[in-house]
């Protein structure tokens, strides 16, 4: 035997399970009376539970943990199995969960294996009897003699499966006080399960980092005052403030008590939660210990979650930060912008107009990118608002009476790292000024008429694929974008190169007044990691942004 890293946990739980023939699942001999069955096999052989048993059941084992840790042994979950020659039923492991606090009796995974009752006699009477079943049995399997307490679970008054706490006697705790006080809270709990009281119904799965046993207990009597608290628990409220002797005391009285307590004696249900006091952070569970349909004691776990919670302030305090200088790179672009519109106000040569009018457009484009992600979380921002935003500005800035067109989003482009989302940014306002310059130049569009450009956008895993099409003139014959010496294509040509994509260009409707244009971008699509890894350090290297 070795101790265990964790709490080991392996289930197998039919949902529904099926009513299958014994003898035609695959099986393994052990020897006359156990035989194991691989786990595409169990639902074979399982009897039906129905579905109000199977979520019993299903809460049961999603917090087992904590009884495995007040008994310092290993739980296993046991089914009964029909006989297919009218023989004695037989007894299915279908979960298993290793405790924390001890050693495990089972170096391999139990789940799946069945046993006689010759070979858990206990499992077998508590099953019968509906009650709960302790004593020391050999174990010619395991070679060595295990103390078993076989608890019924039963469910609306029936029993749907027994749990089983098997321990070796070579390792059993000497009798602490702490290791006294646990076996008794499991023999509390077990008696619930037996009573058909625990799990709860109304409880919720305690997520990830929730307080175990190794945290924190408290034990309390019926009147709310402490009988046990171990060292962790004493620590965690010597944190909260509380210096008192606490053996004996109402927790009002230590000025520890808290809604969760109340509510678990005034309603028999288990509570969760957080005090704060200063910086220090403990969430609490309340577990009420019912006897007999009454209230009788409490067990509380705790833990000090004061590390956690100061760096999720610290996260959330980052995220602030970055916010913030996301907003003021923003209104930075957009005073930049301004100067330009009044620069281009002072100049009468169009070529020089135009030519600030499109700088403005470029900025605008990436302030676009740096105001999504002043409201986004984290560094990466939904592309498909950014294209919206830059398909607002473009349809404010480009068309007009005179070049009536229609400009339409379809499919979306997920999310991308803040650096990329700023380069393909540029680019679309590229395509775009360019297809409203060169696609709908004057005279291209009848009286009435109506141009249209898509933008259409998918992506997977491994590929953003984006398309703008029009329906306009489409490019010269002598048209090459490849030495096009335009400085909106140079721009795109270099984005695309550093982004590790490609760009073609393709007429839609070849011989046709309006042939259309397409141009196609495909892109790798980076990971966050991915991205962070490529990108050179300050001060060196290329950038993929502007």
């Amino acid at each position: 035997m070795d101790d265990t890293e964790g709490t080991g946990e392996r289930s197998w739980m039919p949902g529904p399970p099926l009513r299958g023939d014994l003898a035609a699942a695959k099986e393994v001999e052990l020897d006359d009376d156990e035989t194991s069955f691989t786990a595409e096999h169990v639902a074979l052989v399982v009897p039906p539970v129905d579905p109000e048993a199977s979520r019993h059941l299903k809460r049961l084992v999603a917090g087992w943990g904590m009884l495995a840790d007040f008994a310092f042994a290993d739980l296993l979950l046991y089914v009964a199995l029909p006989s297919p020659d009218a023989g004695p039923e037989r007894y299915l492991v279908v979960n298993q969960v290793r405790p924390n606090t001890g050693q495990t009796l089972f170096n391999d995974d139990v789940v799946g294996r069945t046993m006689s009752p010759a070979q858990r006699p206990l499992v077998a009477r508590a099953r019968a009897d509906a009650e709960i079943c302790e004593d020391v049995i050999d174990s010619p399997w395991l070679g060595e003699r295990i103390r078993v307490t076989a608890i019924p679970v039963r469910f609306e008054g029936r029993v749907v499966a027994v749990l089983a706490r098997e321990a070796s006697l070579e390792g059993a705790r000497d009798a602490s006080d702490l290791a006294s006080v646990y076996l008794g809270v499991f023999r509390r709990l077990g008696r619930m399960v037996a009573d058909g009281v625990f799990p709860f119904v109304e409880e919720e799965v305690i997520a990830t980092g929730g307080p175990r046993v190794g945290d924190g207990v408290l034990l309390l009597d019926e009147m709310g005052r402490v009988a046990f608290a171990s060292p962790n628990a004493v620590s965690a409220l010597r944190r909260l403030g509380v210096q008192r002797r606490l053996i004996g005391e109402h927790l009002s009285e230590l000025g520890a008590e808290t809604a969760a307590t109340y509510r678990a004696y005034f309603n028999g249900r288990p509570t969760v939660e957080e005090v704060e006091r200063d910086d220090v952070s403990v969430v609490l569970r309340c577990i009420p210990l019912i006897t007999d349909g009454r209230v009788d004691g409490a067990v509380v776990l705790m833990r000090d979650v004061s590390e956690m919670r100061s760096r999720d302030r610290a996260l959330v305090s980052k995220d602030a930060t970055i916010k913030e200088i996301h907003h003021r790179v923003k209104n930075n672009l957009q005073t930049i912008s301004s100067l330009l519109r009044l620069q281009g106000r002072r100049l009468h040569e169009p070529s020089a107009k135009a030519a600030i009018e499109e700088s403005v457009r470029r900025i605008r484009s990436i302030a676009l990118v740096h105001e999504t992600l002043s409201r986004e979380d984290g560094d990466d921002v939904d592309f498909g608002e950014v294209v919206r935003s830059l398909v607002r500005m473009v349809e404010e800035g480009l068309t007009s009476p005179d070049t009536p067109v229609e400009l339409v989003i379809e499919g979306g482009a997920g999310k991308l790292p803040s650096p990329e989302a700023t380069s393909l940014a540029v680019v679309i306002t590229e395509l775009l000024q360019n297809v409203v310059d060169h696609a709908f130049r004057p005279g291209t569009l009848n009286p009435g008429e109506r141009g249209r450009i898509r933008i259409v956008m998918a992506h997977d895993q491994v590929v953003l694929r984006l398309a703008v099409i029009d329906d306009g003139a489409g490019f010269p014959d002598d048209f090459d974008p490849e030495t096009s010496d335009s400085l909106g294509l140079s721009i795109v040509r270099g984005l695309i190169d550093e982004l590790g994509g490609t760009m073609e260009f393709t007429a839609v409707r070849p011989g046709e007044r309006r042939p259309g244009n397409r141009v196609q971008l495909t892109l790798p699509v980076v990971s966050r990691v991915e991205a962070d890894a490529q990108r050179p350090p300050p001060g060196g290297g290329r950038s993929v942004g502007l």
